[in-house]
C-alpha cells in the first residue's frame, strides 16, 4: 500500500442534476435514471493535499467550473443541451462534494500511470 501526496474529491450528482441528466431523453417512468443509478458513476478527483477547510472552499472555489463542465461533458457533449448559466451556484446545486485528506494506492504491483485527459474517454461505451 502506498500513500499518495494528494487529497480527494468524490463528486456525486445531486437530485437537480438528475433531473437535468433525465430531461435530455424524456422517458416515462421506469426509464429513468434514479440518484441510486447515478451516485454508481461518481468522480473521484485527486487533487493537492488539502489541511485545512479553508484551503479545500478555496481550492474548490478556484477550479468549481472544471469540474462542472466535466460533470456536465460525462452526460453531454452537446454544450447547447447544457444549463444557461454555469456559476457557483449551479455548482452547488447540481454536485455534492466529500473530500479525503488521504489517498491510498491498493495496488501494490501496478504502478501509477499519468495520461492526459480525453474527453472522449467519458463518452466511451462498451460495444456489447
Amino acid at each position: 500500500m502506498k500513500l499518495l501526496n494528494r487529497s480527494a474529491l468524490s463528486v456525486k450528482p445531486t437530485q437537480p442534476f438528475l433531473d437535468w441528466i433525465n430531461s435530455l431523453e424524456p422517458t416515462v417512468g421506469e426509464d429513468d435514471l434514479t440518484l441510486d443509478d447515478v451516485d454508481r458513476e461518481s468522480t473521484v478527483y485527486l487533487i493537492p493535499e488539502m489541511d485545512t477547510p479553508e484551503a479545500l472552499q478555496a481550492f474548490v472555489r478556484e477550479r468549481y467550473l472544471e469540474i462542472l463542465e466535466t460533470e456536465l461533458r460525462a452526460w453531454e457533449e452537446d454544450e447547447r443541451l447544457w444549463p444557461e448559466t454555469l456559476d457557483w451556484a449551479l455548482f452547488q446545486r447540481f454536485l455534492r462534494v466529500e473530500h479525503s485528506y488521504l489517498a491510498m494506492d491498493l495496488d501494490d504491483e501496478a504502478p501509477l500511470e499519468i495520461s492526459e485527459f480525453d474527453d472522449a474517454l467519458l463518452m466511451e461505451t462498451d460495444p456489447d
